[in-house]
């Protein structure tokens, strides 16, 4: 869908179709944006001394142009025409010249300001907490963004150097010809241009549902297209791609129908601009003839009239495309701006310090949690893992085993309870040292579309390269990177598609184990694998396993036997805890789900 709402201009300035207007013009995005503007205010000031030298010359043209008219309709002498024709030359391009000055130097404050606010929307969605991330659609927030950011290129550039000096070249206009020549021409002036802006204000304001309808299509289908497309298994796995794309041209066919309607209206905005244009010409044009026919006016102030006209509908012309589009870019930036305003569920305390983990001992106390007041998922969890000893969680779907690890990672904040690490409550110290201190090797590993070597040196990206090589011999992954054609450049694919389940959990042990971390987190990390893969990851699990306090959240019981203590959850309690031996001769709901597991292996 990216282009369908694209704007451009056709040959004569006429308007055509572009992207959504808002409701109404909302000027507090300027306001947003001058914090962002004020880094370069040398330049800015430079800029508008372009700015005003461009108007002047562009002002000067008409007038040079009209002396060297009459100079060649009244003198035999070719020197004077000459030296106006040769200044006119040089007005131009200092007109010219001035105004590429001024783009140029204006332009390196635009672009750090599209840099500055995109970095910090990019980094502040990253700040947000896992429920906002989990609740968002990924192809409407970069579109959100993406609009957001050009939307700041587009308005600094046609709001600060298009209709700004546009009307003060209109009042610099209208001036000289009210002072120099007929009020009348001052009149046709100022009578077209307000009637054009009013009429292509409301126009517009006409066109609004249709464009808004238009662009509500638009972002619906690219939602849709990369939801899709990030999918794309599934799809494959269902034989549904005849399903995707008749939903998908759905969203096109309503796309099409707003631009349909689009254009119609289109059609009467460019009629109408185009009339007025033609009339005040028209106007002003009968009015200079009549003049010079009584001898009031030269043929070069002819000249000069038609070329004052002209030099004030050129811009103008582009009026209606430009004020839509000027709507457009504040409701963009305001939308990418209103990313911002979202505060997460989460956040640090005033003053939290740093977590300081020396041993790597856990205690839950109390712990509850709830999603909402409707479903409680954790009740009064009391457990506590000693450094360097190895605590399994189990149980069924829905017992809470992940929502202990999303708790201790701080995810979500407790309803009630504590967990202290090292005597610490985790609430009291800041989330980047949290989880600085904690390697989670997920049940999902999805890797980023780069070699093999960078996904595991993101465990951390500062660490050499025989430090990765470590981690990968201790997750038992050198032999298998050896035998790539490309080795450890390998490229892995997008979320890692290219490698095996048993190959992307040991990718992900390796990326853990290089961040070292005094805990370790294995969440169900062999649950999707067969029995080989699993051993393999049991003994890369077991390899690293000394060094840590280790945290397992396992559906497989098989894989938890060794473990120092088993807590059983059931409805978000612990209902039994013990070694394995232990719970097999209490005979409870560890033993059955044991003896279950075994008959059906």
């Amino acid at each position: 869908m990216r282009g369908f709402g694209g704007k451009r201009s056709s040959a004569n300035g006429v308007e055509e179709d572009g992207l959504v207007p808002p409701e109404g013009m909302n000027w507090a995005a300027l306001k947003q944006l001058i914090p962002y503007m004020t880094e370069f205010k040398g330049r800015i000031l430079l800029a508008l001394l372009c700015l005003i030298g461009a108007k002047v010359a562009s002002v000067g043209l008409p007038f040079i142009l009209k002396d060297a008219v009459d100079q060649l309709n009244s003198s035999s002498v070719v020197v004077v025409p000459i030296a106006l024709l040769v200044a006119y030359g040089v007005v131009r391009f200092a007109n010219v010249l001035f105004g590429e000055l001024r783009d140029t130097l204006f332009g390196r404050v635009t672009e750090r300001a599209m840099r500055r606010i995109g970095h910090k929307v990019f980094k502040h969605l990253h700040s947000l907490d896992i429920a906002y991330h989990l609740n968002r659609r990924t192809g409407g927030v970069s579109r959100d963004i993406e609009r957001g950011v050009n939307g700041i290129s587009f308005l600094m550039r046609f709001m600060v150097f298009n209709i700004v000096p546009t009307f003060i070249e209109i009042g610099m206009i209208v001036g000289i010809l009210f002072a120099q020549y007929s009020p009348w021409f001052a009149f046709i002036v100022l009578i077209s241009v307000i009637a054009y802006v009013s009429f292509s204000v409301v126009a517009t304001e006409w066109r609004t549902a249709t464009i808004r309808e238009m662009n509500k299509a638009e972002s619906k289908s690219s939602t849709r297209s990369v939801d899709s497309l990030l999918n794309f298994e599934t799809v494959k796995y269902f034989n549904n791609e005849a399903y995707e794309a008749a939903r998908y041209d759905e969203d096109l066919a309503q796309w099409e129908r707003a631009r349909r309607r689009n254009r119609l209206t289109l059609f009467g905005l460019n009629a109408g601009q185009s009339l007025i244009i033609a009339a005040a010409l028209t106007s002003a044009m009968l009015l200079a003839a009549y003049n010079v026919e009584g001898g009031q006016m030269t043929i070069g102030e002819f000249v000069l009239i038609n070329a004052l006209m002209m030099q004030i509908f050129i811009p103008l012309n582009f009026l209606g495309f430009v004020y839509r589009e000027m709507k457009g870019s504040m409701a963009n930036i305001d939308a990418m701006f209103a990313l911002l305003k979202i505060h997460p569920a989460v956040e640090d305390i005033p003053g939290a310090r740093e977590l300081n983990v020396s041993d790597g001992r856990i205690e839950f106390n109390n712990v509850q949690f709830c999603y909402d007041e409707s479903r409680e998922i954790l009740k009064s969890i009391n457990f506590s893992v000693l450094p360097k000893q190895k605590i399994a969680i189990v149980g069924g779907s829905g017992s809470g085993k992940s929502t202990i690890l999303k708790t201790l990672l701080r995810f979500y904040d407790l309803t009630a309870g504590s967990i202290l690490i090292d005597d610490q409550d985790i609430k009291q110290v800041t989330q980047q040292s949290l989880r600085k201190s904690i390697s989670v090797v997920p049940q999902d590993t999805v890797l980023f579309n780069s070699s093999i070597f960078e996904n595991i040196q993101y465990g951390d990206v500062d660490a050499s390269e025989e430090r990765v090589w470590q981690a990968i011999r201790m997750a038992y992954l050198e032999e298998f990177i050896l035998s790539l054609p490309d080795k450890e450049l390998t490229q892995v694919g997008e979320r890692g598609l290219k490698l095996s389940g048993g190959e992307k959990q040991r990718v992900a042990i390796a990326r853990a184990v290089l961040k070292n971390p005094k805990i370790m987190v294995f969440d169900e990390a062999t649950s999707s694998l067969d029995s080989r893969a699993e051993k393999n990851i049991l003994e890369a699990m077991d390899r690293v396993r000394g060094d840590y306090t280790s945290l397992v959240i396992a559906h497989r019981l098989s894989t938890v036997v060794d473990a120092d203590l088993i807590l059983v959850l059931d409805n978000g309690k612990i209902a039994e805890q013990g070694t394995h031996a232990q719970l097999l001769a209490a005979q409870g709901l560890y033993a059955a789900s044991w003896y279950l597991q075994n008959e059906v292996a």
